[in-house]
C-alpha cells in the first residue's frame, strides 16, 4: 500500500506535548499520556521510536512565542536518514529562508494559520516541490489571516493547484488528539479536486481508518495520539 504514515511531534518550550483540539494552553507533556515513550524530550523520543518520516510542529513559532530551532536543528543533524517535515510558523519569505539556511527539514510546511497566498506563490516558485501547504481547518473553516484564503476549503485546494508544491495537508485542528474519526466524504472530494498528494491530519483512530483513506486516494496521514495509545501499532511508523 503506497500510503505514508507520518509520526507527529508537537514541540512547545523544548518538550513534546500531547496536542488536543488546538487548545494549546491545555497541552501537557506527552509522557503523561503515551504508552510507547518514557520521556517528553524530542531527542529521547526519536531514539526510542526512530520513525521513517517525522512531522514537527514548532508551536512556539506558530504562536509567536519564540522558537525551537536549535532543538529541531539538533534532531536533523543526528537523523540525516530520516525524512523530516516542519511547520515552522512561517509568515514571511525571510523566515522561510532562515529555516532553509538552518537545514532543519527536508520539507517546510506553510500552514494557512500563519502564511499567506502571496508567500505560497513566491516560495513555490523559488523552491519547487520543497514546500508543502497545510490547510488548517476548524469546523471545516480555513484558519487564516489572509482574506484571499478565507474561502471554502475545497475551493482553496483548487486554487493551490496553480503552485508546484509537494503535498497538501488537510489538517482539522478541532479533531487533533481526539480520535473522533475521519470525514471520508470530505476527503474524497478533496482528493478529486486537488492535483497534489493529499495528506490528512486530525481524528485518525485506527488501521481501518488508514485502509479507508488509502482506498479513496489519500496519500498519507499525520498520526500521534493513535500511535501513543496503541490503537495504531508502532511498527506502522518505523
Amino acid at each position: 500500500m503506497n500510503f505514508r504514515l507520518i509520526f507527529v511531534m508537537d514541540v512547545l518550550e523544548g518538550m513534546v506535548v500531547h496536542a488536543k483540539r488546538g487548545e494549546r494552553e491545555k497541552y501537557e507533556p506527552i509522557q503523561r499520556f503515551s504508552s510507547i515513550v518514557s520521556s517528553s524530550d524530542p531527542a529521547r523520543i526519536i531514539e526510542e521510536i526512530r520513525p521513517k518520516t517525522l512531522y514537527i510542529a514548532d508551536l512556539n513559532r506558530i504562536m509567536g512565542t519564540g522558537d525551537n530551532k536549535e532543538t529541531i536543528r539538533g534532531l536533523r543533524a543526528k537523523n540525516r536518514e530520516m525524512r523530516i517535515m516542519v511547520d515552522y510558523g512561517v509568515t514571511r519569505m525571510e523566515e522561510l529562508k532562515e529555516a532553509v539556511d538552518a537545514e532543519i527539514a527536508d520539507n517546510i510546511i506553510l500552514g494557512t494559520e500563519t502564511t499567506c497566498m502571496e508567500l505560497i506563490a513566491e516560495a513555490s516558485a523559488l523552491m519547487e516541490r520543497a514546500i508543502s501547504v497545510s490547510v488548517d481547518l476548524c469546523n471545516k473553516e480555513v484558519l487564516t489571516k489572509d482574506t484571499r484564503m478565507k474561502i471554502d476549503p475545497l475551493s482553496l485546494l483548487q486554487m493551490l493547484n496553480a503552485y508546484p508544491i509537494a503535498d497538501v495537508i488537510i489538517l482539522e485542528l478541532d479533531k487533533v488528539g481526539t480520535k473522533s474519526g475521519i470525514d471520508f466524504e470530505f476527503l474524497a472530494r478533496a482528493v478529486a479536486l486537488s492535483e497534489h498528494n493529499v495528506l490528512c491530519g486530525g481524528g485518525v483512530r485506527s488501521c481501518e481508518d488508514v485502509r479507508q483513506m488509502a482506498a479513496i486516494g489519500v496519500r498519507g496521514a499525520l498520526v500521534a495520539t493513535a500511535v501513543h495509545d496503541g490503537s495504531i501499532p508502532l511498527s506502522f511508523v518505523i
